[in-house]
């Protein structure tokens, strides 16, 4: 005897729930079926359109066996979410970032390829937020089918942030980015006048090359207030726009771009500064410090510039 669609549909649901209530289900399912297929053939309705509707209407078999068996059929639902969300972007707002700057600089030291080593920087930094990707879901997704509880504080009032809720520059963020510039303008021509790194006769001894005063410190330090200008129209947009992206952008490249030429030179470092320590004196010791200043400067500006785009794609949704 060929199979009816009804015993087709309610073969598939038996399939996903527990043996031992299938026979209760199969007589539930078909006792409602028959109700529904009836009230419409009392409408006037034929008997195998009047079937096929009703199953229709009740949705995939699958969907309707995981409501029976009382089974999630979300990876992580409700109850998780907004924990898993929030513990999810702390980790991949730093994490990543951090390893694959270490990486990019210990790879730097080892081998003699800064190109590879900025590489190797950013397919690790890749690889780890992946995998933080992969095992906080999975944790949570265990989490979730074992009904384990997180004993997390609830949420109150008090929790409201002080703001609008549509700004994601905050001025905490704002100052202490400000500040953060500021220090490292001042170091600039600091370090020519009081370095302290003593010299022969208690004279100063300035850490980056004097004759970079004719043209490349006062750039350097005009890029540092121009981001200072950056932080100021971030703060007063409230958030990251493709516009500020893009000069962000800009910025870190006109910093990091004459660094990188110099130290790959052997121009950003003062030569009497070279002389006094005799460890940057021996061989191969400063290439080492340039390979790690250039690949730190690079990986670090990539990230910065890869940060700002994705708050900035955030903002937009």
């Amino acid at each position: 005897m060929t199979p009816t669609l009804t015993d087709r549909y309610v073969a598939a649901v038996l399939r996903s729930v527990p043996q031992p209530r299938r026979e209760e289900i199969a007589t539930e399912l078909r006792a409602s079926i028959e109700d529904m297929v009836e009230g419409r053939t009392d409408a006037g309705a034929d008997v195998a359109a009047a079937e096929r509707e009703v199953l229709t209407e009740m949705g995939d078999p699958a969907a309707l066996a995981a409501r029976y068996a009382d089974r999630r059929l979300q990876l992580i639902g409700p109850t998780y979410y907004l924990a898993w969300e929030r513990l999810l972007k702390l980790l991949l707002s730093f994490v990543p970032a951090t390893v694959g700057v270490l990486v990019g600089l210990v790879a730097a030291v080892d081998e003699d390829n800064v190109g590879g080593a900025i590489g190797e920087g950013i397919s690790t930094a890749i690889t780890v937020a992946v995998q933080i990707a992969f095992w906080v879901t999975l944790v949570f997704a265990i989490l979730e089918r074992t009904n384990t509880r997180l004993d997390l504080p609830g949420w109150n009032v008090d929790d409201l942030p002080e703001g609008p809720v549509d700004r994601q520059i905050t001025l905490v963020d704002t100052a202490a980015g400000i500040g953060m510039l500021a220090l490292f303008a001042a170091y600039l021509p600091l370090q020519h006048f009081r370095s302290f790194v003593p010299s022969d006769g208690d004279r100063n001894l300035p850490v980056l090359d004097p004759a970079l005063w004719s043209f490349w410190l006062p750039f350097l330090i005009a890029v540092l207030v121009a981001n200072i200008g950056l932080e100021v129209a971030k703060y007063r947009a409230g958030r990251w726009t493709w516009p500020l992206v893009g000069v962000n952008a800009l910025l870190g490249l006109a910093f990091a771009a004459p660094v990188v030429w110099l130290m790959s030179t052997d121009r950003l470092l003062n030569p009497d500064l070279i002389a006094r320590f005799d460890w940057l004196g021996e061989s191969g010791n400063l290439d080492i410090v340039a390979k790690l200043v250039v690949t730190g400067a690079i990986l670090v500006t990539v990230w910065d510039v890869i940060d700002s785009g994705i708050k900035a794609y955030r903002a937009d949704r």
